[in-house]
C-alpha cells in the first residue's frame, strides 16, 4: 500500500513539473518575440477589469456647418520639401519649445521608433530612437511640460487603433534634447521614458490626435470616426504605476480628426482633418475643457497635402505647420507646409 502512494505522488510530481515547465517555456519565448520584435515589455492593465459603459459627452449647441473663417492667418501656405526623401508615413507634427524654429515629426504603424527633427525649411536636424518601445501605431506628438518645472517634454501618442482592439492607449514623454551645441545632423537614443497607460471609459476607440494643456499638464485624446470626435482628458499627474480611465470632455461633429494642438500660451487650439481645420481663440480664464465647448472658426487649409496628417502651432505663435503621409500617392513629396499669422 505504502508504495503505491509513494507511486502516486511521483507520478503526480512529474506532471506538475511537465506543466510548469512548459509554462515557463512558453513565458520565456513570449519575452524573447517581443524583444526581437524591437518592442519591450509594456505594463499591463494593472486596474480591475471595467465593462465599457455608456458614458455622456457634452455637446456644443453651433451649427458646424456655419463656421465663420478666421482671418488671422495667410490663406497660401509655405510650402518646403523635406530633405529626407525616406519619410511616407509621417503622422503629426510637434514644435520645439528648446531649440527654437525646430520641429518633430515621425512616421505612424510599424514603421521605426524614431522622431525626426527638421525645421519649416524641411532641413534634416536629426533622429531620436525611442529605445524602450515600438511603434504599434504613433499617430501624434506634442510638446508641453512635464514633470520637472521648467524642463520641456515630448509626448509620442501610441494610440492608433483602426479596429478598435486594443484595451489600453499609451503615452510615451520624455525630455526634450538641448541641440545648442550638438554635431547636426543629431543623432541620439532615448533610453529613458516615462509611459502613461490610458483608457477610454467606453471601450476602444481609434484616436490620431493628442494635445498637452501647457497651463495644467493634462492630456487630451480626440477619437477618429466619420462625422463624430469624442475628445476625453486624463488629468496631471497622470500615473506611471496604474491605467488612467480618461474622462470625457466634448463631443463635436468633426469627420475624421488627424492631428490637433494647443498653442505654448494655452489660448488657442487646432483640430484639422484631411479636409478642414478648426481654429478656438479662448477667452481669458477659460479652460480647455470649457473652450472646446465653445465655437471654433474655420482656418485656412489650403488643401495642398494628399493625406493631411499633422498639425501643430510655431512655438513662438507666428503661425501654424501642418505635415502630409505619401505613401500610396505616386509622384508626391513629403512637404512642411506653414500658415503665418497676418
Amino acid at each position: 500500500m505504502n508504495f503505491l502512494i509513494a507511486s502516486c505522488f511521483t507520478n503526480l510530481y512529474k506532471v506538475c513539473w511537465i506543466k510548469n515547465r512548459v509554462l515557463f517555456f512558453l513565458l520565456i519565448t513570449i519575452f524573447c518575440s517581443c524583444k526581437k520584435n524591437g518592442t519591450s515589455l509594456i505594463p499591463t492593465d494593472t486596474v480591475t477589469k471595467i465593462q465599457p459603459v455608456q458614458v455622456i459627452f457634452p455637446k456644443p449647441s453651433y451649427n458646424p456647418g456655419g463656421l465663420d473663417t478666421t482671418k488671422l492667418f495667410n490663406t497660401i501656405p509655405v510650402v518646403n520639401n523635406l530633405a529626407r526623401t525616406d519619410l511616407y508615413e509621417i503622422s503629426g507634427v510637434a514644435a520645439s519649445r528648446t531649440n527654437p524654429g525646430m520641429l518633430y515629426i515621425h512616421n505612424d504603424s510599424g514603421n521605426p521608433n524614431e522622431i525626426y527633427i527638421t525645421n519649416g525649411n524641411g532641413d534634416n536636424i536629426g533622429t531620436l530612437t525611442i529605445t524602450p518601445v515600438g511603434n504599434r501605431d504613433w499617430e501624434d506628438i506634442a510638446v508641453g511640460p512635464g514633470p520637472i518645472p521648467g524642463i520641456s517634454y515630448v509626448y509620442i501618442g501610441e494610440i492608433g487603433d483602426n479596429d478598435s482592439k486594443y484595451s489600453s492607449v499609451f503615452v510615451y514623454r520624455f525630455p526634450e534634447p538641448n541641440l545648442s551645441e550638438k554635431t547636426i545632423p543629431y543623432i541620439a537614443n532615448i533610453d529613458q521614458i516615462d509611459i502613461i497607460q490610458l483608457k477610454y471609459p467606453d471601450g476602444p476607440r481609434n484616436a490620431e490626435t493628442l494635445m498637452v494643456d501647457p497651463q495644467t499638464k493634462d492630456i487630451f485624446i480626440a477619437s477618429k470616426s466619420s462625422n463624430l470626435s469624442n475628445i476625453y482628458i486624463a488629468k496631471y499627474p497622470q500615473s506611471l504605476t496604474t491605467t488612467t480611465i480618461m474622462t470625457p470632455v466634448v463631443q463635436l461633429n468633426f469627420n475624421k480628426a488627424t492631428a490637433g494642438d494647443i498653442s505654448a500660451n494655452g489660448t488657442e487650439i487646432l483640430l484639422r482633418s484631411n479636409e478642414l481645420i478648426w481654429y478656438w481663440k479662448l477667452p481669458a480664464n477659460t479652460s480647455i475643457s470649457q473652450g472646446l465647448l465653445s465655437q471654433p472658426q474655420v482656418a485656412p487649409y489650403f488643401r495642398n497635402e494628399p493625406q493631411g496628417e499633422g498639425i501643430c502651432f510655431a512655438a513662438d505663435g507666428s503661425g501654424y505647420y501642418t505635415d502630409t503621409e505619401i505613401r500610396g500617392y505616386t509622384g508626391k513629396l513629403a512637404t512642411i507646409s506653414f500658415y503665418k499669422r497676418n
